[in-house]
């Protein structure tokens, strides 16, 4: 029953009360109508959940099409350029597989006209990247800032274009100093016209072995737990329990933060973690909804999605 049926019932009812037994009655109804305001609002709490935001990784392939294209799909709130392969002791490598640097400029400032964030992914899982020292995370923090945020350099990547952030995507190497990194990236907020953006791509086994010390800090915006790739805590019939307590772990670990579920949106995509889009709706999001800081899905990436359709599939229910 829709909540005005239910109101107008509840009218109905005490309407016959007051005429039958007078001034009891009214005390019953009153009593009658909180409750069924409050099983309402609950309700409306429950569908609350919905964001429908999708977070998307984009950069690895030509196949793939241009970061305008994927925005003009308007089936994505932020999407993550992918990689920045090497950093630290003073090397740089921005790998975008077959993409022209030149044209990606113009595209970021399109998707930022859309009210999409850009964001370039530092690590991945191939490269070569560490932070050796404390000084060495405040070097590729000015990298950042000046390189592809709000600073300035002769050789800007993408020109003119700011960024609106950093995401962590470390899988390799060292885990020293990336609460380092996090902090002197947060200084050059409000330096700049834009916010700088701090997110991560933790895998789900809770701490993440490489960022657990850095989402310490408490200064990431947002995570993307790659639910996929650890069968430990990946969801699948059988695995539902496991699946739980680690979401509700990573939600419970950053109040301040948005916890995205991560995701491959083909099964072609990972190793494992694949959930079909049915699944999903009817039995994962249900359970992730609950938490306050759900923030939406994270999707590997922009090419598998246009193989599967996956984001459409899902963008209503998310």
């Amino acid at each position: 029953m829709h909540r005005q049926q239910l109101l107008n019932t509840s009218a109905s009812a005490k309407a016959s009360f007051f005429m039958a037994i007078g001034g009891m009655a009214t005390r019953l109804t009153l009593a009658t109508l909180c409750c069924i305001v409050l099983v309402s609002s609950l309700g409306t709490v429950a569908a609350t959940g919905k964001t429908g935001r999708i977070t998307v990784y984009w950069g690895q392939t030509a196949s793939e099409g241009s970061l305008r294209k994927a925005c003009e799909s308007n089936l994505y709130s932020t999407v993550i350029l992918s990689f920045l392969t090497h950093f630290g002791g003073g090397r740089y490598k921005l790998n975008l597989a077959g993409h022209s640097w030149s044209a990606v400029g113009p595209d970021i400032k399109y998707c930022q006209s859309k009210k999409i964030l850009v964001l370039l992914s530092i690590g991945g899982g191939i490269g070569k990247y560490s932070l050796a020292s404390e000084a060495d995370a405040k070097a590729v923090a000015k990298h950042l800032w000046d390189f592809y945020l709000g600073g300035s350099s002769r050789s800007r990547p993408f020109g003119n274009a700011v960024l609106d952030g950093i995401d962590f995507d470390i899988e390799l190497g060292s885990s020293k100093h990336y609460d380092d990194l996090a902090k002197y990236l947060k200084k050059y907020n409000g330096k700049g016209k834009r916010k700088v953006w701090l997110t991560a791509a933790p895998q789900c086994p809770f701490p993440d072995r490489m960022l657990g010390e850095a989402l310490r800090t408490g200064l990431f915006d947002r995570v993307h737990v790659q639910f996929y790739n650890n069968p430990v805590c990946s969801y699948r019939a059988g695995n539902v329990a496991a699946f739980t307590r680690a979401w509700n772990k990573w939600a419970n670990s950053l109040p301040r933060g948005s916890v995205y579920l991560g995701l491959p949106a083909a099964r072609g995509a990972a190793g494992s973690g694949y959930v079909d889009p049915a699944t999903l709706k009817s039995r994962v999001l249900p359970i992730i909804q609950r938490s306050r800081n759900y923030g939406g899905i994270m999707l590997w990436s922009r090419y598998w999605d246009i193989q599967t359709g996956y984001s459409k599939a899902v963008k209503r229910a998310v």
